[in-house]
């Protein structure tokens, strides 16, 4: 079977796999709608038939490829005034610039919130404001805003508080600054209750009154957004005729970051927000970056995956173990040896963080498998550890989530609560499970979004959150496992498998959440030399009937159905389903698969 094949069989499963070494079935991406419109992007847009496969499994239009490819924020940007309370936050923002006022803003402790608070800051700072940026520590303060820190703001001056991935829940410390004369603005993400906190402005495109349609957003993206709206208001009433605006630009690099870290769908504007990101920060314009991506050894030039794999998890390390507000340092310093310092203590809170979530996350399988009995029953995991840090609770959650297949929870206790974090599954929303357990009284405080959501409840109550999540989820995993589906967007051989479409697919991307990262299926290649690397991660060879050799790595493999498989089956002919990547070593660049999924090839 060559390049591009669509390898559908008369049953609808893909090489009439119906149940693979992961448990599913393989489905093929294209209907025949599909097919007929990825035969028209090879035949009109003069596309490989492979990619012409991959954009037509995206949506994508014979017409519309040269726009996909290229894409423009001139033609995907909104009016920022579609969100809900974005005309009275940049009335407000622009009177702050006005006045040279001097503002607070306060972020989350994640990478989304860091970049929010380095993008509003340096836009401010352009337009001749001085600012204040806190990022809450974890373990004292807890996750948003908090009246210590409001207290803190007033003390130094400031006049307006402005959150940044945090805020749609904060009632009381909104009124705390009330209280202080402080007028509040918030920029979040995550989903809102129906009353809303006491802001002068709450942009949030997921609260439930607004219509803009762009609750895909990220933190950072919405605070892009504003800066666009400020500056639009600024030049219109003649404040730049002195001084030269803000390079929004150029803080795109700092957008991207977050909407890859954050794990927002990348379609439509996010799409195009990281890919022209990903431009600005080949520039290496920015010190901090340049040092994060340096110190973490990346390879080439900045792609969706280092942001992702190497520069996230080392920005998060700050406020999962360490200070929280290193990343923001590290995003809005001008000083490179500042950069470098910050981005060696990352890099070095990251080491420790990895070794501290091995441990943690054996005793968090071990007390998931036991909760959820030897045939796996239950619509979702939930664990708790007395000596988990607050900051890997989400790491665990994550692991769990990939382990069992359903949706998460890790809890750390301390203090007769439990603090935890959770990840979910595709058509489950976890955010309103949340919102749901908040306001029966399951749950002190919690919020978050349909994949991911946060939760502080009374220890003891942990069994009731079990409980409430087995009844108010158990339709939806049901429903959400029995239609996942592995879908492969064609077959190709290890010849076919080239660095040069390699590269071809990755300027196709970026590729991530709602917009997943093509699969490809080898049918009937023999593995070989199967040899566990790192913690946890398996390497192999796969051979084709013709002899052509590809290099294969199947990450976090090792022990689990997929190792096992490939370990059983190794030097049998097999059914591979991987995605394409480059592997840059030693300045060449290689073409290697990442292994997702194996089945037995019959006879």
């Amino acid at each position: 079977m060559g390049e591009g094949k669509s390898g559908v069989e008369s049953s609808g499963y893909f090489l009439d796999v119906e149940r693979s070494a992961l448990g599913r079935p393989w489905r093929p991406r294209l209907d025949s709608g599909g097919e007929l419109r990825a035969l028209a992007i090879a035949q009109i847009g003069g596309q490989d038939e492979l990619i012409a496969r991959v954009l037509a499994g995206r949506g994508v239009e014979p017409e519309a490829v040269g726009r996909y490819l290229d894409p423009t924020l001139r033609e995907l940007m909104p009016d920022p005034f579609v969100m809900r309370d974005m005309e009275a936050a940049t009335e407000r923002l622009k009177r702050a610039v006005e006045r040279g006022e001097r503002v607070a803003i306060f972020g989350d402790y994640d990478v989304d919130g860091a970049c929010s608070a380095a993008l509003l800051s340096e836009t401010l700072i352009a337009c001749g404001c001085e600012t204040i940026i806190h990022i809450p520590d974890r373990v004292t303060e807890g996750y948003g805003p908090n009246a210590e820190a409001i207290t803190s703001f007033a003390a130094r001056g400031a006049k307006l508080v402005v959150t940044v991935d945090c805020g749609a829940v904060s009632h009381e410390p909104f009124e705390h600054a009330r209280r202080l004369g402080l007028d509040v603005i918030s920029f979040d993400h995550h989903q809102a209750p129906e009353t809303l906190p006491p802001a002068l402005a709450l942009v949030d495109p997921n609260r439930q009154d607004d219509l803009s349609g762009l609750g895909n957003l990220c933190a950072a993206g919405v605070v892009f957004m504003a800066c666009v709206a400020l500056n639009r208001a600024l030049r219109d009433s003649g404040f730049f005729s002195a001084r030269k605006p803000p390079d929004l630009l150029a803080a795109l690099d700092l957008v991207a970051l977050a909407t890859v870290a954050d794990v927002v769908p990348l379609i439509g504007l996010n799409r195009a927000f990281v890919v022209k990101g990903l431009q600005v920060m080949r520039r290496r314009r920015r010190p901090g970056l340049t040092a994060l991506l340096d110190v973490a050894g990346a390879d080439g030039p900045p792609r969706p995956y280092h942001l992702g794999f190497m520069i996230g998890p080392r920005i998060n390390a700050g406020g999962r173990i360490g200070d929280a507000a290193l990343g923001a340092r590290l995003l809005t310093t001008s000083d490179e040896i500042e950069a470098r310092a910050i981005a060696a203590e990352l890099d070095r809170l990251n080491r420790a963080r990895q070794l501290i979530e091995i441990e943690a996350l054996a005793e968090a399988e071990a007390e998931a498998l036991f909760s959820l009995g030897l045939e796996e029953r239950g619509a979702a995991v939930v664990v708790a550890g007395a000596h988990w840090p607050p900051g890997v609770v989400g790491l665990l959650a994550a692991r769990l989530k990939e382990r069992f297949g359903r949706p998460a929870f890790a809890f750390s206790l301390a203090g007769g609560h439990a603090t935890g974090s959770g990840r979910s599954i595709a058509g489950v929303d976890l955010g309103k499970a949340v919102r749901a357990a908040v306001e029966a009284g399951v749950l002190v405080k919690g919020g978050g979004h349909a994949m991911a959501a946060g939760a502080t409840l009374v220890s003891e109550r942990l069994g009731e959150w079990r409980a409430f999540l087995e009844e108010r989820l158990a339709g939806p995993v049901a429903r959400a496992r029995a239609e996942a589906s592995l879908h492969i967007d064609a077959a190709m051989t290890a010849g076919a498998a080239t660095a040069e479409l390699a590269q071809k697919l990755e300027a196709a991307g970026p590729y991530g959440s709602g917009n997943p990262e093509p699969v490809f299926v080898l049918p009937r290649h023999r593995l070989t030399d199967v040899m566990a690397v790192g913690a946890d991660h398996l390497r192999a060879r796969a051979v084709a009937g013709d002899g052509a050799v590809i290099e294969a790595i199947a990450f976090r493999a090792a022990g689990n159905a997929l190792g096992e498989a490939l370990t059983r089956l190794r030097g049998t002919q097999i059914h591979l389903a991987a995605t394409l990547g480059l592997n840059r070593y030693g300045g060449r660049e290689r073409a290697q698969l990442r292994l997702v999924d194996a089945a037995e090839a019959g006879r």
